[in-house]
């Protein structure tokens, strides 16, 4: 009983006893009430101690800190100074302004130094333009934020220039870019280009640092952050802005304060390299082609590009003959070196070498009874020559189908993807569009068949068509020279009799498309296919399976065959049904002009075009120097565009 008695009293004070322990563990610690030795009331002091047990530091705001860490004085000596800008540009004085200035002042003296030495080179021109647009003066520091006034910068995101364009912005800004210039890098023009977007963002905003941020990010993203906030205000929507945007006008106030305050931070040296405007004069090239190297070479440059520097817009030291009018601009102090001689000597030496005559290439001279070696500059010349005899590739002109890519029509002319995109200037991450044209170069066998017009005009003896068993035409010639004229037309009566199929006529028909060996002869139709998925499949149109297969309606079913290509005996029927028709056109023509009397003008006889499979106005017209669809229209009095396989238009009166 009175061990019971002991464990019972004994159990609750071993249980507070443990109980105690955890308990002081979550008692939070005292900071110490005296400070340590040396330590002072100032806030660069302050002792940022964590609890024992916290798992993680709250965040700190950096700016924040570099507003603590500075010194009272400082604060209120910059905050004194930016509030006393006579300016409508933003100069707003906060932390985050106050961490940027002691960036451009303190850390960064060789940027704002670098920045100071091209000062007097591109403000003058900035400040022409900012008072010719009535817009403040003081956003001139702005192309120091986007560029440090370096003209041919370029972001990792393909803006470019002093202001820092990007493609689609100085395509609005009528900014011109191509192989040879971009004017996003002219200072001139993309200066004034700058001021017209601006004065446009002011009249979106009507506050000047939205301005700024939405020259930054874009007016159509500044304006779905005002729609979803609600705020109209910089400084209200500033939360809700990217990164880079947040602190895009609180770097733009900082720059212009360390610029204008520049002294009195001992930011001028007299070792720096200052640069400043010079009078320039210009030159007209006129469609020329010019070597700049040349041209500074003339000037007494000893650096050739420094005319390139003069002009940043230049992307090559030279432009080729046929570009669209250039002036170059070169210093006034150069100008009586080049009036030493007169302009076409001076084009004439400031010519590229490319453009120049290349030299001939060197022949070996043949002695007598001494034949020459079989060297490998011989076998490369009479290589040389026998490819200017013959072409080794065939043009092909693609239209791309819908769903197409790249990779499919590579696959489909047996190329590289990497072929095509280089051929029609694609980039890696382009599409094509439907009903785009595509240049495709086929390889032609070491053996070149004979062209079209020679397999004309020399047949085998075996398919000539004997003269009892051609058919008598219906209309006789009224003279000869009347079946001169009618020969060259498209619309001729050729005397072919209709069973009597040759590849002659297969030839002649011109719309009949090419033999593609990619492409397979006949398709078996599965389960779930239909028409224009087959047609669609393999590049063609409904109309011309249709044609090809001699199909009624538009129903499939499993396992028929369906031919890809014009069979034999399609070609010869469409080729006979366009002399038939042209003969039936010509006749009523043939017969007024053998009744009515002579006359000195032979009447015009109009041209008929039998619509083909897949044939539209605008491929028709494009066929025929000087047709248009307009005109077709008028002239077969057309309604709509839709005309069918075997319509009959007159393409000429």
């Amino acid at each position: 009983m009175i061990k019971k008695s002991l464990l019972r009293a004994a159990v609750p004070v071993l249980l507070a006893s443990a109980l105690a322990r955890p308990m002081a563990a979550q008692v939070r610690p005292e900071l110490p009430a005296t400070l340590q030795p040396g330590a002072t009331n100032d806030s660069l002091h302050v002792n940022l101690e964590l609890l024992p047990d916290s798992l993680a530091a709250a965040p700190i705001d950096s700016s924040r800190l570099v507003w603590q860490r500075t010194p009272p004085e400082l604060r209120d000596l910059v905050g004194d100074r930016i509030g006393c800008l006579e300016t409508d540009a933003p100069h707003a004085f906060n932390p985050s302004v106050m961490a940027f200035v002691r960036l451009f002042t303190e850390r960064q003296r060789g940027y704002t130094q670098r920045v100071l030495e091209r000062e007097n080179l591109y403000f003058p021109l900035f400040e022409k333009y900012l008072a010719k647009y009535n817009l403040p003066v003081d956003l001139k520091y702005l192309a120091v934020v986007e560029s440090a006034l370096i003209p041919t910068a370029k972001s990792r995101v393909g803006a470019t220039g002093l202001w820092q364009f990007m493609g689609p912005t100085a395509n609005d800004l009528r900014l011109r870019r191509d192989e040879w210039v971009d004017e996003r890098m002219n200072p001139e023009k993309a200066t004034e280009a700058a001021c017209k977007h601006l004065r446009y963002l002011y009249g979106v905003f009507h506050d000047w640092e939205m301005v700024l941020a939405a020259y930054n990010w874009g007016a159509g993203n500044m304006q779905k952050v005002v729609r979803r906030t609600g705020k109209k205000t910089y400084w209200e929507v500033h939360p809700n802005l990217p990164a880079e945007t947040r602190n895009y006008v609180p770097t733009f106030t900082a720059i212009m304060y360390a610029m204008k305050y520049a002294k009195e931070h001992q930011l001028h040296d007299p070792a720096l390299r200052y640069q400043y405007t010079e009078p320039m004069d210009t030159l007209q090239l006129g469609g020329r082609a010019f070597d700049f190297k040349r041209l500074a070479r003339a000037c007494g440059y000893s650096d050739s590009l420094a005319l390139l520097r003069m002009n940043p817009e230049l992307r090559k030291p030279w432009l080729p003959t046929g570009y669209r009018s250039y002036t170059v601009q070169f210093p006034a102090a150069a100008r009586p070196a080049l009036s030493v001689v007169d302009r076409e000597t001076l084009f004439d030496y400031c010519q590229p070498s490319t453009e120049l005559p290349a030299p001939l290439p060197l022949r070996s001279v043949l002695l007598a009874g001494v034949e020459p070696f079989p060297t490998s500059r011989l076998a490369e010349g009479t290589a040389h020559s026998a490819t200017r005899e013959s072409p080794r590739f065939r043009r092909v002109r693609h239209t791309v189908k819908r769903g197409e890519t790249v990779a499919s029509v590579a696959e489909r002319y047996d190329v590289s993807p990497a072929q095509v995109r280089r051929w029609n200037e694609l980039g890696k991450s382009s599409s094509l569009g439907s009903r785009r044209q595509l240049i495709v170069f086929l390889p032609l066998s070491p053996t070149t068949t004979p062209s079209a017009s020679t397999q004309l005009m020399v047949a085998p003896p075996a398919r000539r068509i004997a003269p009892a068993a051609v058919r008598p035409t219906a209309v006789k010639p009224a003279s000869e020279a009347e079946d001169g004229i009618d020969a060259t037309r498209a619309v001729t009566v050729a005397p072919v009799q209709r069973p009597v199929r040759t590849r002659t006529a297969a030839q002649q028909t011109p719309s009949v498309a090419e033999a593609d060996d990619s492409v397979p002869a006949t398709y078996v139709v599965r389960q779930g296919d239909f028409l224009e998925k087959v047609a669609r499949t393999h590049g063609l149109t409904i109309a011309q399976l249709r044609a090809w297969n001699r199909l009624k309606s538009e129903t499939l079913t499993p396992g028929q065959k369906l031919s890809l290509k014009p069979t034999a005996e399609a070609i010869a029927d469409l080729t006979a049904a366009t002399h038939e028709v042209a003969a039936a056109v010509q006749a009523p023509v043939r017969r007024s002009a053998r009744t009515a009397p002579s006359s000195p003008t032979t009447p015009l006889i109009p041209e008929v075009h039998l619509v083909q499979p897949g044939d539209t106005l605008y491929n028709i017209s494009r066929r025929y120097q000087g047709l248009t669809v307009e005109k077709l229209r008028e002239l077969n009095h057309l309604q709509s565009d839709d005309v069918k396989p075997g319509q009959k238009l007159i393409v000429r009166s």
